[in-house]
């Protein structure tokens, strides 16, 4: 493993690194996470890896990750997909309109008990 970028970031809390790999197969994203947790003594979780590129016919693959201080850094700076984004707009108007349902079951009860 050679290191071809360390540089650190303070403005966005994290360490952006890059390196190059030698590897028969593509190595994946789950297990550079591990490799860079081990190398770097950080837990996994606060580890984003961005990119593993290699070329055709070479054994050489060029990755790219971010390790940043805490887990809420990583969670302010990931950035989401459209469908990610929908899908928690989607979760947050379900959590609303269970908590007006809940109010209006309260509601009712109160004027019974009145």
């Amino acid at each position: 493993m050679e290191k071809t970028k360390n540089f650190r970031n303070d403005l966005l809390k994290r360490q952006e690194i890059g390196f190059t790999l030698e590897a028969e197969k593509n190595p994946s994203f789950n297990e550079m996470r591990e490799k860079i947790a081990e190398d770097f003594k950080k837990k996994e979780e606060v580890i984003d890896i961005y990119g593993v590129k290699g070329s055709f016919g070479s054994n050489k693959f060029k990755v790219q990750a971010n390790i940043y201080d805490s887990k809420e850094d990583l969670e302010k700076a990931r950035k989401l997909t459209k469908k990610q984004k929908e899908a928690e707009a989607k979760e947050k108007s379900e959590e609303k309109k269970e908590e007006k349902e809940e109010a209006k079951v309260e509601k009712k009860e109160e004027v019974k008990e009145g």
